[in-house]
């Protein structure tokens, strides 16, 4: 029996925003402003963000992250009374350099020591994900970073998928694939993909096709799954 609970695994793709980079580290550094509103505005954001996503791709609709985010937010704040533009502009700017979890940055050097491919599948805009790599000083452990923008659609369409397969020349099953969301694992697994769900929210489990093949609550115990 293989003592590496997911075996054959030659690359490592992760997620970005919830998965690596921390989406609600640009309005904690506006405490100051958002006062007892913060984690409402969190919340609303984010939820706004990703409902516009899946909502312009099944319109046909596309139009990049940055953007999406943009009007995001402009809907949370105005909905919390917060219609600010100099805190929009703010916020918006922090987004570009969000903190990365604290143990990322040494697991993506063990995964890299073992010899894996590691790379970033994102519905980030390629300037959003290039500054916030910048800003977390990963970009050396990383052979890949990829944006929706190369197949003009919104996880969790398949050609998001499919783009990590083709990107890195692994296939589908070699990889194993790391979101925080649990729709993405969801899905990431349906494509095909071996799949650790990083439930660092405790979410519960979706009611949809696919199925992780391991839960973590942090990226830490990813190494030991594949050998790294």
């Amino acid at each position: 029996m293989n003592a590496i609970p997911l075996h054959a695994i030659r690359a490592c793709v992760f997620d970005a925003y919830g998965t690596l980079f921390d989406p609600a580290s640009a309005a904690a550094r506006c405490r100051d402003v958002l006062g007892d509103k913060l984690d409402r505005l969190n919340a609303l954001w984010r939820e706004k963000q990703l409902q516009y996503t899946w909502l312009r791709a099944l319109q046909g609709r596309h139009a990049d992250f940055w953007h999406v985010t943009g009007e995001a937010l402009a809907f949370a704040l105005e909905t919390l009374d917060l219609g600010d533009t100099t805190l929009q502009d703010r916020l918006m700017n922090l987004y570009l350099t969000l903190d990365a979890f604290p143990e990322v940055p040494q697991v993506l050097e063990r995964l890299k020591a073992a010899g894996l491919k590691t790379a970033i599948l994102s519905n980030g805009s390629p300037d959003m994900l290039a500054a916030a790599v910048s800003n977390a000083k990963i970009g050396h452990l990383l052979d890949a970073v990829l944006s929706v923008e190369a197949v003009g659609v919104y996880k969790p369409h398949p050609k998001v998928y499919r783009l990590a397969v083709d990107r890195l020349g692994v296939e589908s099953g070699a990889i194993a694939f790391q979101s925080s969301n649990a729709w993405d694992a969801w899905a990431a697994s349906a494509y095909g993909m071996r799949v650790v769900w990083c439930n660092r929210y405790a979410q519960h489990p979706e009611r949809l096709p696919g199925k992780p093949d391991f839960e973590i609550k942090s990226l830490a115990e990813l190494p030991a799954l594949v050998g790294a």
